[in-house]
């Protein structure tokens, strides 16, 4: 496993636009959205490729709209990897990283995303389409199967063979949501869409990939269901707070690692998002002074015309 000369933490959210949200200029099209978002975070999830394939026009639309320093983190699609379930699959493989060529420079984790019925069995199948990728790209996997998640000789196989290759094994932390009575549609919608795993916290490369998904951050997401002291349960910083010393060990081993903010709805992750990098930010300056600090400024990225940040409506 080769590390970044200089690490950092990358913060962002799973998309880069959302009806939730608006910049200072009204009216902006999808790329001046994906300009702003690129101002103000570090990094996205690209789970849009996950679905359908984006035009050749699209993938150059993002490469122009983004910093040189920006970093997506692609999906494979699901034809490969649920549809195929990573077999025969050399010519969707081609044809996919020959698309998104122009954003090769900019992507820093492309993630395979595997469903629950992969399982132990699989493992060998997951060797072997590894060799059909591009060397020296960085790669996530994302499991699902129980069995990887027991602490057995499964899951140690399987993290093995990431380290041995030096590829993230995404982490999902889905507790806050899961804290949560179905008070609301949102949240309900996340209870059956998100999968209740354990958390695992292990870097298995040079790039680990955090997924936390939260609750609800604003009084408006909350609508009438109540807060979480209101119902008896932790609440997102409560949740957070063991990922501050986390990802401080992991900068100070030379890691760099992802970060994505996730809420139900998503129609105010960019608050949560900006708070939380608050957070981690002075736990490095008060225990980590030495170690990069993330910044991540909402309603503070300079233009042409003025100020771009992310509001919310």
């Amino acid at each position: 496993m080769s590390l970044p000369e200089t690490p950092t933490i990358r913060i962002g959210m799973a998309m880069w636009s959302h009806p939730g949200w608006k910049t200072v200029f009204p009216g902006l099209d999808a790329e001046a959205r994906l300009t702003a978002y690129s101002r103000v975070f570090g990094t996205v999830e690209g789970n849009t490729s996950f679905y359908a394939l984006p035009s050749a026009q699209q993938v150059s639309i993002w490469q122009r709209a983004t910093p040189e320093d920006f970093r997506f983190t692609f999906k494979l699609p699901r034809r490969i990897t649920h549809e195929l379930s990573l077999r025969n699959c050399r010519e969707e493989v081609l044809q996919f990283f020959r698309l998104f060529e122009p954003l090769m420079a900019k992507t820093g984790v492309w993630k395979i995303q595997l469903p629950a019925r992969f399982g132990p069995e699989s493992l060998s199948v997951l060797t072997q389409f590894l060799s059909l990728l591009p060397e020296g790209i960085g790669l996530g996997v994302e499991v699902r199967h129980r069995a990887f998640f027991a602490k057995g000789e499964a899951e140690k196989d399987f993290n093995r063979l990431l380290m041995d290759k030096g590829i993230n094994r995404i982490i999902m932390d889905t507790r806050p949501v899961f804290a949560l009575p179905a008070i609301n549609e949102a949240i309900t919608d996340a209870h059956q869409k998100k999968p209740r795993v354990p958390v695992h916290p292990l870097a298995t490369g040079a790039h680990p990939v955090v997924r936390f998904i939260a609750q609800p951050h604003t009084p408006a997401a909350w609508g009438p269901g109540g807060k979480p002291a209101d119902l008896g349960c932790a609440d997102n910083l409560a949740f957070f707070a063991p990922w501050l010393g986390k990802l401080a060990g992991w900068l100070a081993e030379g890691r760099s690692p992802y970060l994505f903010i996730h809420t139900p709805d998503n129609s105010d992750a960019p608050l949560l998002a900006s708070e939380l990098a608050k957070q981690v930010a002075a736990h490095l300056q008060a225990l980590h002074p030495g170690l990069p600090i993330p910044s991540v400024m909402l309603d503070s990225a300079e233009s042409d015309g003025g100020q771009i940040g992310l509001g919310l409506q």
